[in-house]
């Protein structure tokens, strides 16, 4: 902290003048000073004096001279000042919040002695010390004082901590007293803390300590209890005296103690934890300081003095300029002055808990404030001057902050999104989310009040790119999960936060409401969408349109103007909002209907009169009447009944305005006569349940006031008759009987005779009933009320009348029932067969006729072909022994083998007509085999060869024809058929034909030696290889030459001569082929086809220039063949010895080919021995091979070969030996060379060097050094590089010698030789370049030794190296010792889990449950939920909100696993990790909440999974399970609903229970048809309208079952609804109720659910400790008595943790052991 000089505000006077109290105004705007002629000056932050008042006396009488003033202090809000006086009095002056406002005293304390000191803390009365030694307290509301304690020795000082929740007295005996009216949680003690050696006038209570000052010239810092931690020590500074004030900073980090011409600064240095004295400031004739103020920002420090003199002093750390715009003074280690150059606004950043600020940055538009400490976070607005701080432990400055949003800051940092609100110190809430873009992110705090309302933060984000979470952060609970199918790139709340628009990567925009969890499909190809601010209108586009929805709550209503551009903007304001699209290059502006987007603003703000007013002024219009219809149902729900009837009046709703006017007339009257608010009258309150068709509620409503008449009134205008006798029933009404007579009347009248008839039934009037039955033309219910009834059958009169209106009615089977049921068989049979129920007629038969059963059967199945059921029809034909017929409806139920297996079994001939048909079906299959039997079997061989040889089948035809038919018919059939096709124009099934007949013909003759005929076939069929193949074969080669040459060409006529000569050989041969001029085509054809001998015949007959060329093919052929030999004679019979030394050459046979070489052909003797030389060369034998090239008198190539061998030294050898006039030029090579490679000519440097060197040129002698390059030799390099680097820092300039160091450190770094390089460093002085050696060496010791002991400031650039080196290293356990956040991240990055966990267990449990949640979401994401819930069952389930999503996904994702045998384990898991989670939770802040509901309850589902999984397949409670699937049916919200009906249906199938098991099959065969269309709108619900079971189920994401699974449910569900032994009614119990529903359906009474079964607890229960937890004794003793007999340690486990979930079990008690 330094002090700088300012100004002298006021000016001190040449004697005493004492300045006897000052005080700072806590908002910075106002600095008091008191004179010593009591006068109270008061000056603005820039020391201008701007206003002044005096101070009175106790009594006007004592004059102004009677009292001084001793202190003073503001009030926290600054706009009052208390004066506290020596004539026993404070006065509270109000001295306004603007300059000038009048001064008038507001409150007085008179005391008893006189005040010496006194503070106004912030949130507390005016704390005062006394002279008579009490502390006192005095409210400025109450206007009363009273003691906080009291000593016996004068209060000289009084200071406060900086909280202001604390405060110290000191005395004149020397004793220090703190007292606490909060001790924020510290723990420190209250009463006498400490014994000062003098009195303690200067005292000040700093953020760590307490520091004390006096008139022995000493200051003393005390800890927080009393002991002493410094002293300094004044008493031998001649110019030093005594201390008479003290002060501290805002920020409790620095004390000023004043004394005579001195001000002494002290600061805490927090990281030593020790005070340090700063300069002290000496101003010469500034005399005894008597007062000290110190700004409540920190900035500036006043000091008042005994002659009157006040200075101002400017307090700063150090003050930086930030981008040119804003100033930064550092007031303290934790406390900030931001100011803005450009408009002189400033915010004080401070942070509360004493923190060093490191650094301050401005983010978001110069608007946003940003700085970190050590554990916290400061944020703020510099526009709205709010400010928060908030723990934020070390997270590296990773963070990214997002300022899109005005009153919320979203800061992202590893994969958690955290929000703060401005002006408020707590984290608002964090979620986890991979994606920041502040698309995709929407947060609505407060932005539009609403009615009843309070909170209202909503926040909406991404869990992954297709979800979208909606959370409550005032309630800290999930609101509703959003699953889409597609990607989603967009979204935004309302300003309510009610609605959400998102949009996906498909350009569809959706609407989700938040409240019906409805999602609602607005628009597509949605290229741009937005809200209006402060409204609830949405303007969007669409391709060439904008689209408004100027009511969200009816997204139907669209209005639509055709656009040419694209939007780009949206503005409001001024009472106008416009639309900005671009067309082209131009900008237009479409302006929006402001009254209609008013109108949804009137409505959220619930000023229902003012969007009457503005509905009033529209013409009527889709949008209008939507918005009419809002208000409507609006009004009604607020009661606001004269704005409802204005509403449904413009809509035209006569009825509606008619009832709301007599209702609102009611409730005038009602507020005229009684007062009060009329809609609260009973008959206001039942006329609108009315009007909300929820009669049963008017009723109540009339009941409760005893009104029957009205209630009866009511149903009796609505014609409710049955309800409105249900009322007179209930309360005896005297008009009970007159009631029913004039419903009966009634109904007679309207014509509702069914009815009437059912009214009759209820009074056992059955003959009557039955008459107005049969007049409603309802003989079927008549028949059953007849069936039912003896009394009834037994009148022949009625029957025949109701079995007549059967007949007539066409009810043949009811009739034939009745008729049955009174034994007249022949009329039954009669009924049964005309109404075609031919089932019961053939059962009636067989007991009453039992020769008409085969006729019957026969004309059963007649029926059943009428009715095209035709595979039911063929049993019946084979009961009444009608085959035929049997046989036709097997064909036309395509029951092909049934047909077959019927036919095989007929001896009637007239059955075989099927046969062709059943064949032709197997035909049209291409089961060619099973047709070819059936037509053979039916006669028809001619249809069978049809079917082979249209299907190109041509052997199998003749095959069979030739086994049935002669060969001229074969022919003829073919030739006829193929005939045929040719006229069918299909020639080329034609010709196949035609070429087959003349093939198989061509064969036979062949066979038969009859040659020229077979020859004219083999024609005919295209086949002339065929004969030329038959001429060969019988030695007729004229004949084969003269087909091949007529039809095959000249190509086989050649042929066919060349084999013609091989067959002949010798002189033959040679003739024949000059006959046909082919010799030389002969030869050639035989030397290529490796036939040398006869080529070598052919050639020596006739043709001996050929002889070399078959020699040369010969000799290859054999080299190819691996026989050199042979091929060496041949070669050199073909006059190529040169070939033959090639061969030998190339097969490295050295000898050989010098052999034929010296023998055949000299000129290849030096070839041999180059080649020889070549391969002895890259065989390394070098001596050989410069022998063979001397001998081949080559020695230009041994040259060669020596340089590309890189042997200098013997290619210059050679070259000076045998070529010495190419020297030179070799030498010049050399040298370019070894310049090149620097490798060959390292000798030559090094003697080169070392000359230089000995003759003094050392600048030299390093230059060659340094070129000194030889890879192979590192050693060498060093050594030399060493040398020129010692040479330079010997002889050479300091320049020149850094030159040369960093030239080698480098090279001597490559060759990871660090000490080395370090070392020549370090004699340069060149401390980072050897820091940074050592650390690229991996030399960590050797670094951190170099940085202590020559640079300490690289010290901390070693530790980061360090640690960015175990980083990338992969050295995490290493790590862990130095950054062990980084560690933990870098073992969840590279999957090592188990150690992260392991090594996060050893930090704190908050470190160890961030890690658990990584990883659990993990295994969630791999879908591995098992493993995720073990990790919780290890590691405990914390009540954390941020882990709520995890639990519920972890939840939904095991329960929608299959449940199989092994189960329980899971089940039990996953309840007592939910036990366990519930437990914690009702513990904590979240108790009580809606998450801690929806937890419970999934505690209750995974119970009843478990107890059902223990009690399955025991056989003593074979119900058990049954009840626990039924009973999971009213949790389908949780449990996916298919799976749940499925398994409930699969159950109560097992046990019988087939009513049940039909339903909730029939069910979930529904919900798998929903799912397949993707929508539950069909689903019908009626069957589970009286029970607890949802409406509401979401549709599953995928189906529990496979398909065979499922169409195994439809068959049973189809066979039981065809059998009609089932009614669709679930059971009911004694409430007349579904059996397995809480809720009754009457009462609307919720009964207990009982902890064993889920069925609701009625009357014989078992009442358990905890409160709500019951169970029905027959189930709870059944189960107590089987655990015991099956000992099933799964069921023991199950009473286990019902003993614990319950607090204990009933009486009875149970041991587990």
């Amino acid at each position: 902290m330094q002090l700088r000089h300012l100004k002298t505000l006021l000016t001190p006077q040449d004697s005493a003048a004492k300045v006897t109290c000052m005080a700072w105004a806590p908002n910075n705007t106002k600095f008091a000073v008191c004179t010593v002629d009591r006068v109270v000056l008061i000056y603005d932050e820039q020391g201008e004096r701007r206003d002044k008042f005096s101070t009175k006396p106790l009594d006007s009488k004592y004059g102004k001279q009677s009292y001084i003033v001793n202190d003073m202090a503001f009030s926290p809000d600054s706009t009052k000042i208390a004066i506290g006086q020596s004539d026993n009095i404070i006065f509270v002056y109000r001295i306004g919040e603007d300059w000038g406002d009048k001064k008038a005293i507001c409150n007085k304390f008179v005391q008893t002695s006189a005040v010496t000191c006194l503070l106004w803390p912030a949130d507390q009365s005016i704390v005062y010390g006394l002279v008579d030694g009490k502390v006192r307290l005095a409210n400025t509301q109450t206007s009363k004082s009273s003691t906080i304690y009291g000593t016996e020795s004068c209060v000289v000082s009084l200071a406060s901590n900086v909280s202001g929740k604390g405060i110290l007295s000191g005395h004149a005996d020397g004793t220090v007293v703190r007292y606490f009216f909060n001790d924020e949680g510290s723990g420190d003690s209250q009463g006498k803390l400490l014994m000062h050696p003098c009195p303690p006038y200067a005292l000040a209570w700093a953020a760590n300590s307490i520091m004390v000052g006096g008139c022995d010239k000493k200051v003393v810092a005390y800890g927080r209890e009393g002991h002493v931690l410094q002293t300094f020590e004044y008493s031998r500074d001649r110019t030093e005296r005594e201390f008479t004030v003290a002060v501290t900073s805002p920020s409790g980090q620095s004390v000023v103690f004043g004394s005579y011409d001195r001000l002494r600064v002290f600061n805490w240095a927090p990281r030593r934890g020790v005070w340090d004295e700063a300069k002290p400031k000496e101003i010469l004739n500034l005399y005894t300081i008597t007062s000290l103020a110190w700004k409540k920002d920190g900035s500036r420090l006043c000091a008042g003095t005994l002659c009157g003199g006040v200075e101002l002093f400017d307090c700063c750390l150090r003050r930086t300029i930030y981008k040119n715009k804003f100033e930064m003074t550092y007031v303290g280690l934790s406390q900030v002055i931001v100011r803005n150059l450009s408009t002189g606004t400033r915010v004080v950043l401070k942070s509360h808990y004493g923190y060093e600020i490191e650094e301050v940055k401005i983010m978001g538009k110069d608007r946003y404030l940003v700085a970190h400490t050590s554990d916290t976070l400061l944020l703020g607005d510099l526009l709205t001057n709010k400010l928060s701080e908030v723990a934020w432990p070390g997270s590296g400055g990773n963070e990214k902050f997002f300022f899109e949003n005005e009153s919320v800051c979203m800061i992202f940092n590893a994969g958690e999104l955290s929000l703060v609100e401005y002006s408020n110190n707590e984290i608002l809430g964090s979620v986890r989310t991979e994606f920041m873009n502040p698309h995709l992110i929407s947060v609505r705090l407060n932005e539009r009040k609403q009615r009843g309302v309070e909170d209202n933060k909503k926040l909406a984000y991404l869990i992954d790119i297709k979800t979208i979470c909606i959370v409550d952060l005032a309630g800290g609970y999930n609101l509703g999960t959003i699953n889409q199918n597609s990607k989603i790139d967009w979204l935004e709340l309302n300003e309510t936060g009610r609605k959400l628009l998102f949009r996906d990567k498909k350009l569809r925009l959706h609407l989700y409401d938040i409240e019906t969890s409805v999602k609602t499909t607005l628009l597509s190809f949605c290229s741009y969408v937005q809200w209006v601010p402060d409204s609830d209108v949405v303007v969007a586009q669409n391709r060439g349109n904008l689209c408004v929805w100027y009511s969200i709550d009816s997204p139907e209503s669209i209005t639509m103007f055709p656009i040419k551009g694209d939007i780009v903007d949206l503005e409001r304001e001024d009472g106008k909002t416009d639309v900005i699209v671009t067309e082209g290059v131009s900008t237009v502006t479409y302006t929006l209907d402001e009254g209609l987007i008013e109108f949804g603003t009137a409505i959220d703000d619930g000023d229902y009169d003012r969007a009457t007013a503005f509905l009033e002024t529209l013409e009527m219009s889709p949008e209008t009447e939507a918005m009419w219809k809002t208000l409507s149902k609006l009004a009604l729900e607020a009661h606001q009944l004269h704005i409802a009837e204005r509403c449904f009046a413009a809509l035209g709703d006569v009825s509606t305005v008619r009832f709301l006017h007599q209702t609102n007339q009611i409730a005038d009257k009602v507020s005229d006569e009684m007062g009060g608010d009329g809609t609260e009258f009973f008959q206001v309150r039942a006329h609108i349940a009315m009007l909300d068709k929820n009669f049963k509620l008017a009723e109540m409503h009339y009941m409760e006031q005893n009104s029957i008449d009205e209630a009866i009134e009511m149903y009796q205008e609505l014609h409710m008759w049955d309800d409105c006798i249900a009322v007179a029933e209930a309360k005896g009404h005297p008009e009970l009987d007159s009631l029913r007579g004039n419903y009966y009347q009634w109904l007679t009248e309207t014509g509702q005779d069914e009815k009437a008839g059912e009214v009759k039934e209820g009074e056992a009037d059955f003959q009557g009933a039955i008459n107005l039955y049969l007049k409603a033309g309802l003989p079927a219910k008549a028949a059953r009320l007849a069936i039912s009834r003896p009394e009834i059958t037994s009148n022949s009169d009625t029957i025949s009348r109701i079995a007549a209106s059967l007949i007539k009615g066409e009810f043949y089977e009811r009739a034939g029932d009745l008729y049955e049921k009174i034994r007249n068989n022949q009329r039954a049979l009669e009924c049964y067969v005309k109404g075609g129920a031919f089932r019961k007629a053939v059962e009636l038969a067989r007991l009453a006729f039992p020769a008409e059963v085969v006729k019957l059967e026969e004309s059963w199945g007649d029926y059943l072909v009428q009715q095209k059921q035709m595979d039911a029809a063929i049993n019946h034909f084979i009961e009444a022994g009608c085959s035929l017929k049997a046989i036709e409806a097997a064909i036309a139920a395509r029951q092909w083998k049934k047909a077959v297996h019927i036919l095989e079994l007929q001896e009637d001939p007239a059955a075989g007509k099927y046969y062709v048909k059943i064949a032709q079906y197997y035909a049209s299959l291409q089961e060619y085999e099973v047709a070819e039997q059936l037509f053979v079997k039916g006669g028809h061989v001619k249809d069978a060869i049809d079917m082979f040889t249209t299907a190109g089948r041509w052997e199998e035809a003749h095959k069979l024809a030739v086994t049935c038919m002669t060969e001229e018919e074969v022919t003829a059939l073919y030739i006829s058929r193929a005939q045929e096709l040719e006229r069918d124009l299909k020639f080329k099934e034609a010709e196949r034909l035609f070429a087959t007949t003349h093939l198989h013909l061509a064969k036979e003759m062949e066979a038969e030696s009859r040659f020229s005929e077979a020859e004219y076939h083999f024609m005919e069929a295209d086949e002339w290889k065929a004969a030329v193949h038959m001429y060969r074969v019988n030695d007729m080669w004229e004949e084969a030459h003269r087909v091949a040459k007529s039809h095959g060409g000249p190509g086989a006529q050649k042929q066919v001569a060349y084999l013609w000569a091989r067959s002949l050989g010798g002189e033959a041969a040679v003739k024949l082929l000059n006959k046909f001029n082919l010799l030389e085509y002969a030869i050639e054809f035989a030397a290529n086809n490796f036939s040398f001998d006869f080529a070598f015949d052919l050639a020596r007959a006739s043709c001996k220039e050929k002889i070399p060329e078959i020699h040369l093919k010969h000799a290859i052929y054999l080299e190819d063949e691996g026989k050199f030999a042979e091929a060496e004679f041949e070669f050199i019979k073909a006059g190529k010895p040169k070939e033959a030394v090639f061969m030998y050459v190339h097969n490295k046979d050295w000898a050989s080919a010098q052999r034929v070489a010296e023998g055949h052909d000299p000129d290849s003797v030096s070839e041999v021995l180059v080649g020889q030389a070549k391969f002895c060369f890259e065989q390394k034998e070098f001596q050989k091979a410069e022998a063979f090239l001397l001998r081949a008198q080559r020695p230009e190539l041994a040259v060669k070969y020596y340089k590309d061998a890189d042997m200098w030294s013997d290619a210059m050898r050679i070259c000076k030996e045998y070529i010495p006039n190419k020297l030179s030029l070799l030498q010049e090579e050399y040298e370019r060379e070894t310049s090149k490679k620097g490798v060959g000519g390292v000798e030559g440097l090094l003697e080169q060097a070392k000359e230089w060197e000995q003759s003094g040129e050392h600048s030299r002698a390093v230059e060659c050094y340094l070129k000194v390059k030889d890879d192979s030799n590192s050693a060498l390099m060093e050594k030399c590089w060493m040398k020129a680097a010692e040479l330079s820092i010997k002889f050479l300039s300091a320049d020149r010698a850094v030159e040369v160091v960093q030239m080698v450190g480098p090279r001597l770094t490559q060759l990871r030789k660090y000490n080395a390089a370090a070392e020549l460093y370090l004699n340069m002085n060149l401390i980072k370049d050897a820091i940074d050696v050592f650390i690229e060496g991996e030399e960590w010791n050797k670094a951190k030794r170099v940085a202590k002991e020559l640079e300490p400031r690289y010290e901390d650039y070693v530790d980061q190296k360090y640690k960015e080196h175990l980083k990338n290293q992969g050295k995490v356990d290493s790590l862990v010792g130095v950054d062990v956040m980084a560690a933990l991240d870098m073992y969840a990055e590279r999957g090592q889990w188990e150690k992260c966990l392991e090594t996060a267990s050893k930090q704190n449990f908050k470190i160890l449950q961030k890690y658990v949640a990584l990883y659990a979401t993990h295994l969630i994401k791999e879908e591995d939920a098992p493993k995720a819930l073990q990790l919780y069952i290890q590691h405990g389930a914390p009540p954390n909100p941020q882990n709520f999503n995890i639990y519920k996904r972890l939840f939904l994702d095991l329960i929608n696993l299959p449940d199989g045998p092994e189960s329980y384990r899971m089940w039990a898991d996953l309840r007592n990790f939910l036990l366990q989670l519930c437990e914690n939770l009702s513990r904590s802040a979240e108790a009580n909440s809606p998450a801690h509901e929806d937890f419970e309850q999934m505690l209750l589902i995974a119970h009843y999974y478990a107890t059902r999984s223990a009690t399955r397949g025991v056989t003593q409670m074979v119900s058990l399970p049954a009840k626990l699937s039924v009973s999971l049916l009213r949790h389908t919200e949780l449990v996916p609903a298919d799976k749940a009906f499925y398994e409930a249906g699969l159950a109560c199938r097992a046990v019988g229970w087939e009513n049940m098991a039909f339903i909730f099959l029939n069910h979930f065969l529904d919900l798998c048809d929903a799912f397949d269309e993707g929508t539950l709108d069909a689903l019908d619900h009626t069957d589970f309208l009286d029970t607890d079971i949802p409406f509401e189920v979401s549709v599953p994401t995928k189906l529990c079952v496979t398909e065979a699974q499922r169409e195994e449910i439809r068959d049973w569900v189809l066979m039981v609804s065809m059998d009609n032994r089932l009614e669709q009614v679930l059971p009911r119990d004694e409430r007349n109720s579904y059996e397995a529903s809480l809720v009754a359906a009457n009462t609307g009474l919720r009964s207990l659910p009982c902890v064993l079964t889920g069925y609701p607890v009625l009357r014989d229960k078992i009442e358990f400790p905890s409160v709500g937890k019951a169970a029905n004794k027959k189930d709870w003793n059944n189960f107590l008595v089987t655990t015991k007999t099956t000992h099933s340690s799964e069921c023991q486990d199950v009473l286990k943790f019902i003993s614990q979930w319950c607090g204990g079990l009933p009486a009875s008690g149970f041991s587990f052991q």
